[in-house]
């Protein structure tokens, strides 16, 4: 039986958004320069300038010790999401990964925009976040693994 229009729609916007991942983690896992300079750099403008107070500690004292394990971390993470939704395997848990992941970044950049400008720049300045985050939580609310992915394969939908 062939999936609904809306399913597979779902499930092209599940693929496609696994190349932004699989871009993102990439050039951070296949060379060094981010892990050995480019995180610190921005773990540094975080820490300094644009994270929320109450995470600035988390950066300051877990993070910014490990470095660069945590820049790499990064780019695995950003891989596994990637690969995840490209498969179409293990999406849900894929998406709460992905959605911790984003929240934390978001945390991290949530000032970018300045202080005291109106609210819609602080959405406006994390528009490379909030859209892939959305995502994720829709592609976990429909479980998009079921539709041309591994999940629909090993669990298919009773």
């Amino acid at each position: 039986m062939e999936a609904p229009s809306a399913h597979r729609a779902i499930a092209a916007v599940r693929i496609a958004t696994s190349v932004f991942f699989l871009l993102f983690g990439e050039y951070k896992v296949a060379g060094p320069e981010f892990a050995h300079g480019g995180f610190q750099k921005y773990l540094q403008d975080y820490i300094a300038n644009t994270a929320v107070s109450f995470y600035r500690p988390i950066l300051s004292h877990i993070v910014r010790p490990h470095a660069v394990f945590f820049g790499y971390a990064v780019g695995v993470i950003e891989l596994i999401i990637g690969i995840s939704l490209l498969l179409g395997f293990w999406v849900r848990p894929a998406c709460v990964l992905g959605i911790v992941f984003l929240l934390n970044l978001t945390l991290a950049a949530w000032w970018d925009a300045g202080h005291g400008v109106p609210v819609w720049h602080y959405f406006g300045a994390r528009l490379d976040t909030l859209p892939l985050l959305l995502l994720l939580i829709i592609f976990f609310a429909v479980d998009a693994g079921q539709v041309w992915g591994l999940d629909g394969i090993r669990h298919p939908r009773g």
